[in-house]
């Protein structure tokens, strides 16, 4: 029994399984998060590297998924870092054009938000779901779909996210309301469906 559990662990230790092993979900992992195939691609591969080279820090006390899963997000950070390095053009602008179609000269909800009595873990599972939310953060500006993504997806701090994307947390706060305002329109929609009775 020993030999069997040794042999598993091993299989999963040795590099030229990984891609079979880990390949798919990994991808899968990032596309979710930076919505572009050739980048998590890139980012995959980035992951693969890495840990091929710091497999002897590798101390077992996670499974190899969780540890690969590990660095990728990292990988995942690092990107969007230096994606909000680059000039953004007209990000404040649209998210703000976005924004004022929501709301009347006065103030007042052009259309007004449906109460959701869906449950969420539940939704996240589905993959009708996910297509809709993806094709919603596309509509985004790239910081505050990554914004959103830190916070939301991965679960990052806000004093974590500011020192990604390098802006204040008054910044940060304001895009991610921007960014959850834009999405809950955009989710009710194309998925909500709000009650006519």
């Amino acid at each position: 029994m020993n030999q069997e559990n040794s042999s598993t662990e091993n299989t999963a230790l040795n590099p030229e399984t990984w891609v079979d092993h880990y390949g798919d979900y990994l991808y899968c992992f990032a596309i979710s998060r930076v919505r572009d195939p050739s980048v998590a691609e890139d980012l995959v591969q980035e992951t693969f590297l890495a840990a091929l080279n710091s497999i002897k820090s590798f101390a077992s006390r996670s499974s190899p998924k969780t540890w690969l899963t590990g660095i990728l997000k990292h990988k995942i950070v690092d990107y969007f870092r230096r994606k909000s390095r680059e000039p953004t053009g007209d990000d404040v602008e649209t998210a703000m054009k976005a924004l004022e179609a929501l709301f009347d000269e006065k103030g007042r909800w052009n259309i007004k938000p449906a109460e959701w009595t869906a449950d969420p873990e539940k939704l996240y599972g589905q993959k009708e779901f996910m297509d809709v939310l993806n094709r919603c953060l596309s509509e985004l500006s790239s910081r505050l779909a990554h914004i959103f993504i830190l916070r939301e997806m991965d679960g990052l701090k806000t004093d974590e996210i500011c020192k990604v994307l390098s802006i204040t947390a008054t910044n940060c706060w304001v895009m991610l309301y921007r960014a959850r305002m834009y999405l809950r329109q955009c989710l009710e929609s194309n998925w909500f469906k709000p009650d006519s009775s």
